[in-house]
Order: C-alpha cells, then structure tokens, then sequence
C-alpha cells in the first residue's frame, strides 16, 4: 500500500485511504458504534482531492487535456483548492469561479495556491450570468485550451468515489457497515461511495445531509424540482438550488435537512469532544447523525459511518470565529460563554 512507503514523489502519492476514526464522547448515549471517514487526512485536506486527481488523469488519458491547457471550474473552495493543488504538480494553469459565501479562508488558499479566482455572487439563480455556474462556462467559452471539470454535472466525480471511498470504507469496516451518513452537494461523494457499498450489501442504508435553502431533499422525495425551497444558507458545500446530475438519488434512501446554527455548534462540539477539527459540513453530517438518533434510526448492533469532508481551518472567519457566530445569532444565552473562553492577561 502507497501509506507504507517513508518518502513520496509529490503530495499527489497521499490522496486517499483516509483513516477510520471512532466517535466516543458524542455517541456515548446513541444506540449503535459510529465511525468517522476523516477526509481531512487527504493532502489538500479534503475529500475533494479524490475527484480532482481521478478526474484530471481521466482528461489526460483520454487526450481531452494536455500540456500548457488550463483548467476551469466552479467551486465552493474544497474542489477549487484540490484541482489547484494537482495543477502546480502537473503543471497546469487554474481558473476558478467561487462563490461569495466560500469563506476568505478558502479564497486566500486559493490565491496562494496560484488559481486565478472570480468570486461570484452566491444568492442569485444558477442560470444568472454572475452565478459562479455561468462564470466558468463563460470563460471556458472564450478560452482556448480550456478544460472544464464541471462537477456538478460529471459522471467521473461519481466514479472517483467508486473507485476509491466505497471500497476504503468497505474493507475499514470489513463489511460491517449498515449505514452510511454523507453530505450531499454536488453528490458526487455520497453516490459513488452508495454505488459500491450497495454492491456489497444492498441492505446498507445510505442517507444524505441537506441544508434548509436547498432543494435536493424534496427533489429526492418527489423528483419535482420546487424552486419555492430555495432561500439563502451559509453552510458551504452542502445543498443545491439546481439538480446535479452527479447526484445519484436512486443510490441515495433518503435525507435529512439540517440548520445552519445547529450545524455549526456541532462543528465545534466535535473538536472539543473527540479532538477532530473539522469543516462546517462535517458538523451538518454529525448533526444529522443526532437527529437520526433521536428519531430512533439505529439499533445497538449497527454500524454508521459517517463522512467527514474537510478540515476546519477553511473555516475560520467563520464558524470558529466568535465575532461570525455572533453576527449570524449563533449565540445564544446557553453557549454564550464558548466567546469567553480567551483570557488576556495585562
């Protein structure tokens, strides 16, 4: 296996087999043994690095990218800094439309990973021009030598998980696994890790996290899309306003939407309780793995892996930032005193 070896030819040798990592202290009053899928250990990170590296040898063996081409894409920061990170190794130029609501954190790292970002505004409709969706066709268009990843919309983000995560989580759990908690954005994720483990065992169930703003749980439900859904969020990465046709939604049992604040408080909860600091997503999912537990999902002899996406230092003038929180009415009278753990000595 690649992680025996001491000493590697670049960062790209580190993407994948993720460590395994047992949930304790949240889950000692659930019923059932959980498991976090730490996605955080890739090295850009994120689970994101799976896509970009399989997608863009995928471009390459087929010829549809070659030497001195440029790569454009539309992202919320994590598939952004990953497709940056594989272009400076394999020596690609970067393009990348972002929207407004990936935090300054992300678009820093983006910057100084030698992409050339446009930020976009996030609250307007994916078919507006200014949306990040148009942006990136657009400069595709008037690029030559342009390749567009196009993830929302790309078969390959599915297979990239196939190929990698599903089978990862399989043999972790030697084939114990009974649930499966993930994020849904582009869908990527959650559908390829789906596709294999249902394989496997089509008894595994396998539930996605939405966020209230998006309209893919009720799509999932009626396969209606309803516009109406659709309101401003701040959880990056998680949820749509259209429908990605890298979501597999046959691959998917069902959804569970989850707040913003709720997630975000979960997000914090699991770096001061299991030592995992962790992205604003990996919040949504754990805190759907409370919601599920309250509603009586799991039994005591199951097992639940639940995704974790990204790490949380993308996410610092956000969530771990006590002056956001407070902006958003995060904090209230009960968690007040997370602001008052800084003590300055005079």
């Amino acid at each position: 296996m690649a992680h025996e070896r001491q000493v590697f030819d670049n960062v790209l040798d580190l993407v994948g087999n993720t460590p395994m990592i047992k949930l304790k202290k949240m889950t000692s009053d659930f019923k059932g043994n959980f498991l976090a899928k730490v996605e955080s250990f890739n090295p850009g990170h994120s689970s994101k690095d799976r896509i970009a590296l399989y997608i863009i040898e995928q471009a390459e063996k087929q010829g549809i990218l070659k030497p001195g081409d440029t790569i454009i894409e539309t992202t919320s920061g994590n598939t952004g800094f990953s497709l940056a990170m594989v272009s400076v190794i394999k020596g690609y130029d970067c393009i990348l439309a972002v929207s407004s609501k990936s935090s300054a954190d992300k678009i820093d790292m983006l910057k100084n990973m030698g992409a050339k970002v446009y930020v976009c505004p996030a609250n307007v409709s994916a078919d507006d021009p200014r949306s990040y969706y148009q942006v990136a066709k657009r400069l595709h268009d008037e690029m030559k030598g342009s390749v567009y990843i196009n993830q929302y919309f790309n078969q390959l983000n599915i297979d990239a998980h196939y190929a990698s995560t599903g089978p990862e989580i399989w043999n972790q759990t030697e084939g114990n696994i009974t649930h499966l908690v993930a994020c849904s954005g582009t869908g990527g994720t959650i559908s390829g890790i789906s596709k294999y483990l249902k394989e496997q065992n089509p008894n595994i169930k396998v539930i996605g996290v939405d966020a209230f703003g998006s309209v893919l749980k009720k799509y999932h439900e009626t396969r209606e899309f309803d516009d109406k859904e659709i309101y401003p969020y701040r959880i990056e990465g998680l949820g749509k306003n259209l429908i990605p046709t890298a979501t597999d939604f046959d691959a998917i049992d069902k959804f569970v939407k989850v707040t913003d604040e709720e997630s975000a408080h979960t997000a914090r909860e699991i770096a001061t309780t299991e030592g995992l600091f962790v992205g604003y997503t990996s919040g949504a999912a754990m805190q759907a793995v409370k919601q599920l537990d309250a509603e009586g999902e799991f039994k005591a002899s199951d097992t639940i892996v639940v995704v974790f996406p990204d790490h949380g230092s993308r996410y610092m003038s956000k969530i771990y930032s006590d002056k956001w929180m407070s902006e958003q009415g995060f904090f209230d009278s009960k968690n007040a005193e997370a602001a008052q753990s800084i003590q300055y000595i005079k």
